[in-house]
């Protein structure tokens, strides 16, 4: 309930901001994140993510042009075992 009360602030703000020249984000990263001699290989190649990707998203969101400005972002591997 409290992550959902985020995104809800998150995407209120941004409806009020972004005239304002105020860009808000939200992200959601939703996996594992893979670390330097990581022994879990149990995910395959694709099923932790990668630190370096994760920030180039955060570059990349930072600079979007203000006539396609997005609110929120989720990062999620692409092998994904429940």
């Amino acid at each position: 309930m409290g992550k959902f009360g985020l995104r809800g602030l998150a995407q209120s703000l941004s409806r009020e901001l972004h005239p304002k020249n105020i860009h808000v984000a939200h992200f959601v990263i939703d996996g594992g994140i893979k670390q330097p001699n990581d022994p879990r290989d149990d995910r395959g190649s694709d099923g932790l993510l990668d630190p370096d990707n994760i920030a180039k998203t955060y570059y990349d969101f930072l600079r979007q042009p203000r006539d396609s400005w997005a609110w929120e972002i989720e990062l999620r591997p692409w092998v994904e075992k429940f």
